[in-house]
């Protein structure tokens, strides 16, 4: 509030009011777009550009009153953070055993300022602040030395990202890795479509290294560890992102991988279910988790964002009691929920009233991408 105090000595009162509802923010949360920065000036990492959050706190609304928390409770479940303690919860893309670019869920220190963005940048960062915390067999994945100068959101969901020279001191078998990282990273903002990249506040048109185009920005569009599968006509098929668990040194964790499917455009969610079924294109250390013979047994529907699937017995791995394995409906609600339209899946298997996880606990409602983790945290 811009106001001009030696002549409206009147309005301190208000403006001391004002200040102090503007500290309640605490807690990044969400990210709240901003205007496109003009193409000649640098770009600020500005404290407006974040909108912190706490549960419990309120902000005001367009009135100028004050809002209750259950919107910023909401918010935090878009962008998948919780706080404990001083820390937030995040979902960053790094570098597993098998050179993939995979989601773990890290408890970072909660940033002093409306910084949330650039931090979670700065643990991706190789010998950085993040190396303390990697699980094992796991990696950073910006080269060593790359400081995140400022970041800007515009309008349109597009974050600029402006690095250090360091950032091009990769080999060029790491550029995808790099650009997908910092682009699935960020995407978990609910408001951030797609990020470009300046280095040192020039615009890039190309990765520095192995030239990937990046002139109109990357986005989840572009895919996450792309492999082509062999015999599958380009004509007759689309690119999907499929997720396969994957057993690692301290947990299992998920695996997205684009890959192009054979795709029948009047049922495209039972080619998606089908691929998963095959499992990738190409070899992974995958353990055994979709028992052979497990089929739809019925079209999908969908219906209010709900995506209803009808499995025969052999989707179980306990038909006695109707148990489907935590990594099975795991992997179907990830990798279903990666389409636009679908915000949950209800699984039922034929000749059985109700499915249970395996603690025994019936699955009574749809599954939504927030109800289960892809990842422990650590």
């Amino acid at each position: 509030m811009r106001v001009d105090w030696m002549k409206y000595g009147g309005l301190v009162l208000l403006s001391i009011l004002v200040l102090t509802g503007c500290n309640m923010f605490k807690g990044e949360q969400t990210l709240e777009q901003m205007d496109a920065p003009p193409e000649e000036a640098e770009l600020t990492d500005n404290i407006d550009d974040i909108e912190e959050t706490e549960e419990g706190s309120t902000q005001p609304d367009e009135e100028g009153g004050q809002e209750a928390s259950e919107e910023e409770a909401d918010q935090t479940e878009e962008t998948g953070e919780a706080e404990t303690d001083g820390t937030l919860t995040h979902v960053l893309y790094l570098i597993d055993q098998n050179g993939l670019v995979v989601p773990q869920e890290l408890e970072l220190p909660a940033p002093a300022s409306k910084e949330v963005a650039k931090q979670v940048l700065e643990y991706l960062v190789q010998d950085g602040p993040v190396t303390s915390m990697l699980p094992s067999g796991f990696q950073a994945v910006l080269p060593a030395g790359t400081e995140i100068i400022d970041l800007n959101l515009d309008e349109n969901g597009t974050m600029v990202v402006n690095v250090s020279e360091e950032f091009a001191d990769y080999q060029a078998e790491d550029e995808s890795k790099i650009i997908e990282s910092i682009t699935h990273t960020l995407t978990e903002f609910s408001n951030v479509e797609r990020v470009k990249l300046w280095i040192n506040g020039e615009e890039q048109q190309n990765m520095p290294v192995n030239g990937t185009p990046i002139s109109q920005g990357y986005s989840r569009e572009n895919g996450i560890n792309v492999h082509q599968a062999n015999g599958v006509d380009f004509m007759e098929s689309e690119a999907a992102t499929l997720y396969f668990p994957m057993q690692g040194d301290e947990m299992v964790y998920f695996v997205p991988v684009t890959q192009h499917i054979r795709y029948d455009k009047e049922q495209p969610e039972q080619s998606i279910v089908q691929a998963l079924m095959e499992g990738p294109a190409f070899d992974l250390p995958l353990q055994h988790y979709i028992n052979h013979g497990s089929q739809l047994t019925d079209e999908p529907t969908l219906a209010d964002g709900v995506l209803s699937l009808t499995f025969n017995e052999d989707i179980l791995s306990n038909s006695a009691d109707g148990t489907i394995a935590d990594e099975v409906l795991q992997s179907i609600v990830l990798t279903l929920t990666e389409l636009e339209d679908i915000q949950a899946v209800d699984v039922s298997v034929e000749n059985h009233e109700e499915v249970i996880n395996e603690e025994g606990q019936p699955y009574t409602d749809p599954v939504t991408r927030e109800m289960v983790t892809p990842v422990e945290s650590i």
